[in-house]
């Protein structure tokens, strides 16, 4: 069994800064693409950005510049730094993990709890 676990959501001002982490742990045979996506109250939910075991990334136009995801594949974790937030930022963000399982060595994604970020003065 595999477990997604995040953490570092919270309140900030804007023009403030979070960095989101997101572990994997359990019954892993290998971790490919993570990425992070969030979703606001009536929208649906957005890809943010993603990275590849090799390291390359990708952003959505409206954080480019401004979020950096990177990962620590020794610690199978994704990191999500955001700087220069907007309210507009405001969501539930969520890790996504495809991962293939050491026991059954399906490959499938899996999806953090969520954690609220919430930029307001």
């Amino acid at each position: 069994q595999v477990q997604l676990v995040e953490s570092g959501g919270g309140l900030v001002q804007p023009g403030g800064s979070l960095r989101l982490s997101c572990a994997a742990s359990g019954s892993i045979f290998n971790i490919y693409t993570m990425a992070w996506y969030r979703q606001a109250p009536g929208n649906q939910r957005e890809l943010v950005a993603t990275i590849r075991y090799s390291g390359s990334t990708n952003y959505t136009d409206s954080v480019k510049g401004r979020f950096t995801i990177s990962r620590e594949n020794s610690k199978k974790t994704v990191y999500l730094q955001m700087a220069s937030l907007k309210p507009e930022d405001t969501a539930v963000y969520y890790c996504n993990v495809d991962i293939k399982d050491r026991t059954s060595f399906r490959r499938r994604d899996y999806w953090g709890q969520g954690t609220q970020v919430t930029v307001s003065s």
